[in-house]
């Protein structure tokens, strides 16, 4: 398995590209820990508490995610998966911190959950 499959984001040019799983009308707004799906492929679970209507699920989304790396949320944009449950987002920044945060954030769960 190669170093990017274990983990659910990639560093890029001037930042990260995640991989989000995500729930909408979950109940909650909230980070659910790593998944991994049936190729091996790693994501973050997260819920959100919106309806995917209207891209309010996605906004939802974006914002747990910039509060989660500590990013504004205009740092944090989503580059495919719009009307998918497996989302990609772009978070803009210094790709060194921004790989710190993810890795902290993904351990989080792993270690506790």
């Amino acid at each position: 398995m190669s170093a990017e499959a274990a983990t659910p984001f990639r560093i890029v040019s001037g930042g990260l590209e995640l991989t989000i799983r995500a729930t909408p009308r979950g109940g909650r707004d909230s980070f659910d820990g790593p998944g991994t799906d049936a190729a091996g492929r790693c994501f973050w679970q997260v819920r959100v508490r919106v309806a995917p209507e209207n891209g309010a699920a996605n906004r939802a989304v974006i914002t747990l995610v910039a509060g989660l790396l500590g990013v504004p949320a205009r740092d944090v944009r989503l580059v495919a998966g719009e009307t998918a449950r497996i989302k990609r987002l772009r978070v803009d920044g210094n790709t060194t911190e921004l790989a710190a945060r993810a890795l902290a954030v993904t351990d989080s769960l792993t270690r506790t959950g």
